[in-house]
C-alpha cells in the first residue's frame, strides 16, 4: 500500500495484473493480460522519453521532492507567499508608480535635491541596525504599510467578502459614511493604524513581515482585493494570526478588544475563523519566503526613498560582528566535517592505497 514505485513502475507487481493472471488459470498469463502489460510498458517508456525522466543507467528516474514542490509556472505566479521564486505582489504593484515618478522627474527636469542618504567611504562605514534575523521595528512597519498602500491604490478590482466589510462589521461605533469605499487611505493613515496595534500589543518586526505574507496569501487564495472598505479588517486579521503563529506569548483576542474598544470578542473570533478557512489553514511561512519578503521590502524602501537609519560602524560593533562571523564560520566547518564522516562513500576511496596481493 502506498508504494507507487512498485505498483506503477513495475507492471509485474501491479495488483490488477496479478488478479488477471490468477484468473487465467495456474500456469501462464492470459493473452489479454500480456498485451495489456506490453502496452503499459510501451506507454511508460514513451512517457519517460518525452519527459526526459529516464535514467541513463536503464532504471526509472525518481523525481526529487524539491522538484515536485513547484509543479508548473502557474503555481509560482499565483502563490508568491508559498514559493520563494515567485515575485511578491506588492513589489510588482509599486513598480508602476515608481516608473511614472522617475519619468515625470526626467521630463520636468526635477533635481533630486539634497542627498539625504549616507554612503560609506574609506574612513567611515555606515550600517543600519536592521537585518533579516532582527529587522528594525519602525522601518519594517513603514515598509509593510507602504506595501499595503500600493495594494489598495493599484488594486485590480473591488472583490471583497462580507466578513471584512466595515459597513457590515464596523470597528468603531461611529457611523460609517456611505462613500467610505471610494476614498483610498494614504500611507500615513495606514501606518498610524498598524503602528497603534503593534505598540499596544508589543509585537515584533518579524510579526509585521509575516502579517504581509498572510495578507498576500489571503488575496491569492480567496481571490479578493484589499480596498478602502475592507483594508482595516483584513490587516487586523493578518496581524491577529501572525502574532499567534510567530510570537511565543501571543496576544489573545480579548486583548485586541482592549485596543479597539468598540469591537467584540465574538466578532474577532468569527473573523479569525474565516481568515483561517480562506487560507486553507496554511499558516506555514518557510524561511526562504520570509527572507524574500524582507529583501523585497528593502527594495521597496529604496525605490520610495524610505531610508533605513544609518550609523557609523563603531569599533565595538565591528568586533561584535567579527566574533559572530567567526562563530558561524567555525560552526559551518564542524558541520562540514561531520557531514563528510557520515557520507564517506566510494568517491573518497580513490586516493586510498591498497597493498599489493602476494601470489604464492
Amino acid at each position: 500500500m502506498g508504494n507507487t514505485v512498485t505498483c506503477c513502475v513495475s507492471p509485474d507487481a501491479s495488483p490488477k495484473l496479478g488478479r488477471a493472471r490468477a484468473g487465467g488459470g495456474g500456469g501462464g498469463a492470459a493473452p489479454g493480460t500480456e498485451r495489456r502489460a506490453d502496452a503499459y510498458q510501451g506507454a511508460a517508456a514513451a512517457a519517460e522519453a518525452e519527459s526526459g525522466d529516464s535514467d541513463p543507467g536503464g532504471g526509472p528516474h525518481l523525481q526529487h521532492i524539491s522538484d515536485r514542490e513547484f509543479p508548473d509556472d502557474l503555481a509560482l505566479e499565483s502563490n508568491p507567499s508559498d514559493h520563494p521564486r515567485a515575485s511578491t505582489i506588492f513589489l510588482s504593484k509599486s513598480q508602476t508608480d515608481v516608473r511614472e515618478k522617475r519619468k515625470s522627474n526626467h521630463i520636468n527636469h526635477v533635481s533630486p535635491g539634497q542627498l539625504t542618504k549616507k554612503y560609506s567611504s574609506c574612513s567611515t562605514i555606515f550600517i543600519d541596525d536592521s537585518t533579516v534575523s532582527q529587522p528594525n521595528l519602525r522601518s519594517t512597519i513603514k515598509c509593510v504599510t507602504l506595501a499595503i498602500y500600493y495594494h489598495i491604490k493599484n488594486r485590480d478590482s473591488i472583490r471583497s467578502l462580507d466578513i471584512f466589510d466595515e459597513k457590515s462589521h464596523p470597528l468603531t461605533r461611529e457611523e460609517v459614511p456611505n462613500d467610505y469605499g471610494k476614498h483610498d487611505p494614504d500611507h500615513k493613515h495606514i501606518y498610524r493604524f498598524v503602528r497603534t496595534l503593534f505598540s499596544a500589543a508589543q509585537l515584533t518586526a518579524e510579526c509585521a513581515i509575516v502579517t504581509l505574507v498572510y495578507l498576500e496569501r489571503l488575496l491569492t487564495y480567496a481571490e479578493i482585493d484589499i480596498c478602502p472598505s475592507n483594508w482595516k479588517r483584513i490587516v487586523l486579521g493578518a496581524i491577529l494570526l501572525a502574532s499567534k503563529v510567530w510570537d511565543d506569548q501571543a496576544v489573545w483576542n480579548v486583548d485586541y478588544c482592549q485596543i479597539l474598544k468598540d469591537i467584540t470578542v465574538e466578532d474577532m473570533n468569527e473573523m479569525e475563523r474565516h481568515f483561517l478557512e480562506l487560507l486553507q489553514f496554511n499558516i506555514n511561512v518557510p524561511a526562504s519566503v520570509y527572507a524574500k519578503y524582507y529583501f523585497d521590502l528593502r527594495s521597496l524602501a529604496d525605490d520610495n526613498n524610505l531610508n533605513f537609519l544609518l550609523e557609523p560602524l563603531s569599533k565595538e560593533r565591528a568586533q561584535k560582528l567579527e566574533a559572530i562571523s567567526r562563530l558561524c564560520e567555525d560552526k559551518y566547518k564542524d558541520l562540514s566535517k561531520a557531514a563528510m564522516r557520515r557520507s564517506f562513500s566510494a568517491d573518497n576511496l580513490v586516493g586510498i592505497r591498497r597493498s599489493n596481493a602476494i601470489l604464492s
